[in-house]
């Protein structure tokens, strides 16, 4: 049966021998916690799109990071994205998820900072709560 799909088979081996760093990521793991998901707050606040406003953004990051800049190719991220939500993201809802995970392999790849995120998050929590 192994042979239904040996390129998978392939994949996941070089993949595991990456050694993904699996491990929490503080600022990450309090998101999951304490964080609000798109279907959440759309409804509080009345609106109708399905889809969060910053989906289409995560969506062309990913693409820019696996076509321009080679920085996290698409297979790796997918890849990466699948193990980290089996892992650490499965309670988290779609696409929100899929931004944790990501978030997650650009801090390991020393892509982004943990703390200038922290940062960048309170910065926009203040703005969004600006009344």
């Amino acid at each position: 049966m192994t042979e239904i799909n040996p390129e998978k088979i392939e994949l996941d081996q070089e993949m595991e021998s990456r050694n993904l760093d699996k491990s929490a990521i503080p600022v990450l793991e309090k998101i999951k916690k304490q964080g609000r998901s798109w279907k959440e707050l759309s409804n509080q606040y009345g609106v109708e799109n399905p889809d969060p406003p910053w989906k289409i953004t995560l969506e062309a990051t990913c693409d820019v990071l696996s076509e321009v800049s080679c920085a996290l190719p698409g297979i790796e991220r997918r890849w990466e994205e699948d193990e980290l939500c089996d892992q650490h993201y499965a309670d988290v809802p779609f696409p929100e998820r899929q931004l944790l995970a990501l978030a997650h392999s650009l801090i390991r790849r020393g892509l982004i900072d943990e703390e200038d995120l922290a940062k960048h998050m309170q910065e926009v929590s203040k703005r969004l709560n600006m009344v």
